[in-house]
């Protein structure tokens, strides 16, 4: 089954083999990459395509669901925003980014926010979750703007490039999501 959401100015679709080269380029950004929990800079040769297959076997088995962010008027591709589900706990973490040049725009709320309601909605899931570096405010406001609600900070928890990186939580619940 492939699913795609629309928005206002946004297709959020499965990523494609064919997207592997500008995954490698707007990933590999080394801004982009800084600030996220798990992308390597450089970003290697070879990756992107691993990466998408990896992707698209987690939403063939239910693990999650990975969408390209791509700009509905130019169908370029921007960034990706994904769910990764623990199905037994009906829950599910948000992770997105997107290329440096589409920052401050507005897209990673607009995908956030249609993928939350997804969540919700298609998945019936009971709680949706998001982490972002606390020296990334700009993604702990889309979260915010997303419906999150700032539930803590964990000191030093992730190691980022041989640096320990504090990580603001941030969560809702199907109940309080419904209840706005």
């Amino acid at each position: 089954m492939t699913i795609a959401l629309q928005t206002t100015r946004l297709l959020l679709r499965p990523f494609e083999r064919k997207d592997a080269a500008i995954v490698q380029s707007l990933a590999g950004q080394y801004e982009v990459a800084r600030t996220t929990l798990s992308l390597p800079h450089p970003y290697p040769d070879g990756a992107a395509e691993a990466w998408i297959d990896f992707r698209k076997d987690a939403a063939k088995h239910g693990h999650g669901y990975t969408f390209a962010i791509v700009e509905s008027a130019s169908r370029q591709v921007m960034g990706c925003i994904s769910l990764t589900i623990s199905a037994e706990h009906r829950r599910a973490e948000i992770g997105y980014w997107l290329g440096k040049q589409y920052w401050g725009q507005g897209y990673a709320t607009e995908a956030a926010t249609r993928i939350v309601r997804f969540g919700f909605e298609a998945l019936q899931l009971n709680r949706i979750l998001g982490a972002a570096m606390t020296k990334n405010p700009a993604s702990c406001a889309v979260l915010r703007k997303a419906g999150l609600k700032h539930e803590g900070t964990f000191k030093q928890h992730i190691r980022k490039w041989d640096h320990f990186e504090d990580l603001d939580y941030f969560g809702i619940t199907k109940e309080a999501y419904f209840s706005n």
